[in-house]
C-alpha cells in the first residue's frame, strides 16, 4: 500500500528549528528530529531504491544512517560568515556508484516548508567537468534536445543554475545550443507543495519524476564518460 513518510510535524520542526537555531534547543528537540525527519526520510529513501535500480543499474539510493543519502543536518560553518550549527532543510541525493572517482549527476530531493522540489543534474561543477559537459554539448545537440526539449521533459521540470553572460572562449557563439553552453550548472527540477510531501502520492510522484529526468542524467554521465 501507498506510505506517507512526512506529517505536518515534519515541516512544523523545520520552522520551530529555523526559529531557534542553536545547538541547546536542537539537542532538546533531537528525538523530535530523528522521529519526524531523519527516520521517514530515510524510509523514503530505501523505498528508491528498488525503482531507481529499474531506471539505472549504476545509481544507488543509499539509506544507511551515515554516509549514505541523506545530507547531513549539520551545516560546515567553518569558511563561513554564517555561523547557524543546523541546515532549516533536508535533502538527499540518489548517487552514482563511481561518485567518488568522477564527479557525476545527481537525483536531489528537497523538503523545506513551502520550498519542496526534486531536481538533478551537475551544480557547481569543477571547472575540467564542466567544460567536458559543455565539449560534448557542442558536439552532440541532436541528443541533448531529445533528452530536455520534448513535451515530456518540458511538462516536468525546468531547467534553471547561472549561466555565463558571454560564450565561453572556445565555443562558436552561433552554435544551436550556445545558451546550454554558456551554463554554469546543468540542473533541472520540479517543485511540489507541502501537501504532496506528506501524502501517500510522494513516492510514486518521485518515481515518475526520477523516471523524466533521466534522459538528461542520462546525457550527462555521457559527457562525463560515465555508465548510466
Amino acid at each position: 500500500m501507498p506510505t506517507a513518510y512526512f506529517s505536518k510535524a515534519t515541516f512544523q520542526f523545520l520552522r520551530d528549528l529555523a526559529a531557534n537555531n542553536d545547538r541547546e534547543w536542537f539537542a532538546a528537540n533531537k528525538t523530535r528530529y530523528e522521529d519526524v525527519l531523519r527516520k521517514p526520510f530515510l524510509a523514503l529513501i530505501a523505498d528508491l531504491a528498488a525503482p531507481l535500480s529499474k531506471v539505472s543499474a549504476h545509481y544507488r539510493a543509499d539509506a544507511r544512517p551515515q554516509g549514505g543519502s541523506l545530507f547531513r543536518i549539520h551545516r560546515d560553518t567553518r569558511f563561513s560568515n554564517d555561523k547557524r550549527p543546523y541546515k532549516t532543510a533536508a535533502g538527499a541525493k540518489l548517487f552514482h556508484e563511481r561518485t567518488r572517482e568522477i564527479e557525476a549527476p545527481v537525483f536531489y530531493i528537497h523538503i523545506a516548508p513551502g520550498e519542496c522540489f526534486f531536481g538533478g543534474g551537475i551544480w557547481h561543477g569543477q571547472p575540467d567537468t564542466v567544460k567536458k559537459v559543455r565539449e560534448f554539448l557542442a558536439d552532440n545537440p541532436a541528443a541533448w534536445k531529445k533528452a530536455v526539449r520534448g513535451k515530456a521533459f518540458a511538462n516536468l521540470f525546468e531547467q534553471g543554475g547561472e549561466s555565463l553572460t558571454r560564450p565561453p572562449r572556445g565555443f562558436d557563439p552561433n552554435h544551436e545550443l550556445i545558451d546550454d553552453i554558456k551554463r554554469k550548472d546543468f540542473v533541472a527540477h520540479r517543485n511540489f507543495n507541502d501537501a504532496m510531501a506528506t501524502s501517500a502520492e510522494l513516492h510514486p510522484f518521485l518515481v515518475e519524476s526520477i523516471k523524466g529526468l533521466a534522459p538528461m542524467i542520462d546525457y550527462l554521465c555521457a559527457a562525463v564518460e560515465l555508465e548510466f
